[in-house]
């Protein structure tokens, strides 16, 4: 009985957790860009004020080369000018998907 308790709770556990592809959240990836990115960047278009030395996010997703995993993964080690962000991979990843989302 002990055993099909425990394969019960290993298939629920499989079933509930995410898997290592799931795809980025945008929606949590703007949350997270007001709480972090808000101070500097313009995060969105409703946003009222930013700083004029860095680039809006609809700027970065218009770059020519944009790509979502790299900003992801830069995201996670910031150049000089950035802040230190305690972000978690998860996090990086829905920041970028949000900033994909600003595409045209």
């Amino acid at each position: 009985m002990q055993i099909r308790k425990l394969a019960l709770l290993a298939a629920a556990i499989l079933v509930v957790a995410p898997s290592p592809g799931s795809a980025a959240d945008a929606v949590h990836g703007l949350d997270l860009a007001n709480r972090w990115c808000a101070s500097c960047h313009l995060v969105s278009s409703d946003q009222q004020r930013a700083s004029a030395d860095v680039p809006p996010f609809a700027t970065i997703a218009q770059s020519p080369n944009f790509n979502a995993k790299e900003l992801a993964y830069f995201l996670l080690d910031p150049h000089p000018k950035m802040p230190d962000l305690p972000l978690s991979r998860a996090a990086a990843d829905d920041i970028a998907a949000y900033i994909e989302t600003l595409k045209k």
